[in-house]
């Protein structure tokens, strides 16, 4: 049995190591679309603050992790996967056979149709490559454009600020982190990045970077940069697949066993459109516990140990220049739902619970470090809430007592 994963971040390492756990015989390999070691996105902004080497993103700390495993790391570039003979096309010619595939290819960054954006000094900052081009461009004090202020893009912010540079964020959105907090919340975290020092202009839009490195916004309003970093979104790795018969919406569709419409064909991770605990229906998570799941899961149906994956939640924590925001679930709420909420804009603090019938079925917080699990778990276990549910509305601070309760 010869298993081959594509992709080498997050999904693809665990489900390999779980290929290995569950067929101790079999052969594996992980291809890795860049000339690096297995490594996480989510660990580059530490690298680009100074926090961490190199080598300090990897997903795994031991050189022989893979080799010891009888894991083969192969890089090379997909160009397309023909199911009718079980084949890998690689971008040099080579191809390879597999008797099950894993799609793990994962996501990559959005470039917005903006004249300039192929200028020297753009970059956007995805892979370890960037980050060492951004190391280069973005010392202390240098004039640096971030465009996007989204989950991953707050990110950045923090690591860039922590460089020391004189920071500018462009959203388009009229608030911080639009596709994870609501307006209070969003606008909370934008004001603590102004405290901070961070100029934040939501509500604009860059309009074209021209040579020199100036950035035109959509009101006329021009900023000299030395840097300018593009965090516009992500998209799925998928464009491989055509003409594979694989179902693709919007990412590669999977069953409640990861496979997709193709036999012998999985996905897992940020490519994946998998199971949404909260609507019930599917959803890409491009989040790294949904990654790691996926691949888990994936992994043990690929070696024959039928494991249903049961859904995801929809979750995202944030640290932004020391402030810690969160979201769960339904965080923008349902139609003829409920909402409950409570701000301290002095201390830095808020919570909002949403509510279908007598269930939590989303929450923001912005400042909430304590209990963070209970208020997952009230979210994902779906019970029905009873006497707590006019508790919580009266007060939402105490849904930890409301989730132990549902436990007795």
């Amino acid at each position: 049995m010869h298993y081959v994963i594509i992709g080498a971040g997050p999904a693809g390492v665990v489900a390999a190591e779980t290929l290995r756990k569950f067929d101790p015989v079999g052969a594996i390999t992980l291809v890795g679309g860049e000339a690096e070691p297995p490594y996480s996105r989510m660990a580059i902004p530490y690298y680009l603050a100074g926090k961490v080497p190199p080598e300090g993103t990897h997903l795994r700390k031991d050189p022989d992790h893979y080799d010891r495993r009888r894991i083969v790391l192969h890089h090379g570039a997909v160009a397309a996967v023909h199911p009718a003979d079980h084949t890998v096309v690689f971008a040099d010619g080579a191809d390879m056979v597999y008797d099950k595939l894993l799609i793990a290819s994962g996501a990559r960054p959005i470039h917005p149709p903006i004249p300039g954006l192929d200028l020297p000094g753009v970059q956007t900052c995805w892979t370890l490559d960037d980050a060492r081009h951004i190391n280069a461009l973005a010392g202390k004090g240098a004039h640096v454009v971030l465009m996007g202020a989204g989950f991953i893009g707050s990110i950045v912010l923090e690591a860039l600020a922590e460089r020391g540079v004189d920071l500018t964020v462009v959203e388009m959105g009229d608030r911080m982190v639009p596709r994870m907090m609501n307006d209070t919340a969003g606008g909370m975290i934008k004001r603590w990045c102004e405290a901070k020092g961070v100029r934040v202009l939501t509500s604009r839009r860059i309009q074209a970077i021209t040579p020199g490195l100036t950035v035109v916004l959509d009101d006329g309003v021009s900023l000299a940069a030395e840097a300018v970093v593009i965090s516009a979104g992500v998209r799925p790795n998928v464009e491989f697949l055509a003409g594979s018969g694989v179902t693709i919406d919007r990412g590669v569709v999977v069953d409640a066993w990861m496979q997709t419409s193709v036999p012998d064909i999985y996905a897992a991770g940020d490519v994946a459109q998998g199971k949404d605990l909260s609507s019930g229906g599917s959803e890409v998570h491009a989040i790294q516990p949904t990654a790691t799941e996926h691949g888990r899961i994936a992994a043990m149906n690929m070696a024959g140990v039928a494991t249903p994956y049961h859904g995801s939640l929809q979750m995202n924590v944030l640290d932004t220049l020391g402030l810690i925001s969160a979201s769960f679930g339904l965080w923008m709420g349902v139609p003829d739902g409920q909402g409950a909420e409570v701000i301290d804009s002095g201390d830095w603090r808020y919570l909002r619970l949403e509510f279908a019938g007598d269930r939590v079925i989303g929450a923001t917080s912005i400042g909430l470090t304590q209990h963070i699990g209970a208020l997952r778990g009230l979210i994902q276990s779906g019970r029905p809430l009873g006497v707590w549910k006019e508790r919580l509305m009266r007060d939402p601070t105490r849904f930890a007592e409301a989730y132990v309760a549902g436990l007795t």
